[in-house]
């Protein structure tokens, strides 16, 4: 693990689902967070941490140890319009065209920016093994992620170490992913997606958490990071685990029957986010000894419901 401190903190996407609570573990550090805000006045934060407008970006960001940056609009918010998915690309690439042209102008930029990405700069990969090493998929998703890490490796060209975590789906308590997909099942109408069979990469809310403070803490962590447990699995086995833990049946509806309403229902944002996937591997932060508290699905399950 990484021996350096954290002082001083800016973190861009501080009040969103992984935001709230990786600003509660960066204060607990004893690190001053400054959190990025179009509202700072509304903002309720933890000892230690302070909101501040995008105004005086250059002056939080000199000298600072880092910069995290998980700022974007929501991709499985709602249906894809063509202006929500220049919503979602441009809320990606000029929040960090913003921040890297503000460590341009800064005499002492900061150490490291430590910025998002996801798993759909791989999609779509069948049920290969995906780790660091391979190669960027096509479509909407994997465009984006590619021109939005491309904006943080700019930081580069000023002495910035560049972490760029792709992440995967985030299972938390409330909010996220695991309540809505919990809330078939519950109803007693749960069923695999598809064929079930395509890969879901997965990472409890509480390992990202300590993934961004190791990424934004340690001088080894650079270049890209999958942001996932060491144990994805297929949609259909993630389905059969939860319908296990909530103590329900599944129903046994024939794969094209889902595919066909979750396309009807979702369209295009159906076969990037639900239908297609990756079997998407954490080799690299296992490289660097970096520990998994919920390794499993199984035991991220136990944890969260």
């Amino acid at each position: 693990m990484g021996t350096s401190g954290l002082n001083r903190v800016v973190v861009a996407g501080g009040t969103g689902l992984v935001g709230r609570p990786l600003v509660q573990a960066l204060t607990d550090r004893g690190a001053h967070v400054a959190v990025l805000t179009r509202n700072p006045g509304a903002l309720r934060l933890p000892a230690g941490a302070a909101a501040h407008g995008w105004e005086n970006l250059r002056t939080l960001l000199e000298g600072a140890d880092a910069v995290i940056n998980l700022a974007g609009e929501g991709i499985a918010d709602r249906r894809w319009s063509a202006a929500r998915k220049a919503a979602i690309q441009d809320s990606r690439l000029q929040t960090t065209a913003r921040l890297v042209e503000a460590m341009r102008v800064c005499t002492r930029p900061p150490a490291a920016l430590v910025n998002a990405s996801a798993i759909g700069y791989y999609l779509p990969q069948g049920e290969a093994i995906v780790d660091e090493e391979t190669g960027p998929g096509q479509g909407f998703l994997a465009e984006v992620c590619q021109k939005w890490e491309a904006e943080a490796m700019a930081a580069l060209a000023f002495g910035v170490r560049v972490a760029r975590l792709r992440i995967g789906v985030v299972l938390a308590r409330e909010g996220g992913a695991l309540p809505k997909m919990a809330l078939p099942v519950r109803a007693y109408v749960g069923c695999k997606l598809g064929s079930g069979r395509q890969g879901f990469s997965w990472i409890h809310l509480d390992d990202l958490v300590a993934m961004l403070v190791e990424a934004a803490l340690n001088p080894a962590w650079e270049g890209p990071f999958n942001a996932t447990a060491p144990a994805p699995l297929s949609n259909g086995a993630f389905t059969r685990l939860l319908a296990r833990r909530l103590r329900r049946p599944l129903l046994p509806v024939p794969g094209f029957l889902t595919a066909a309403a979750t396309r009807l229902l979702l369209g295009e944002m159906a076969e990037a986010l639900l239908l297609q996937g990756a079997l998407v591997i954490p080799a690299r932060a296992q490289a660097l000894g970096f520990r998994f508290r919920f390794p499993t699905a199984a035991s991220a399950l136990e944890d969260l419901l």
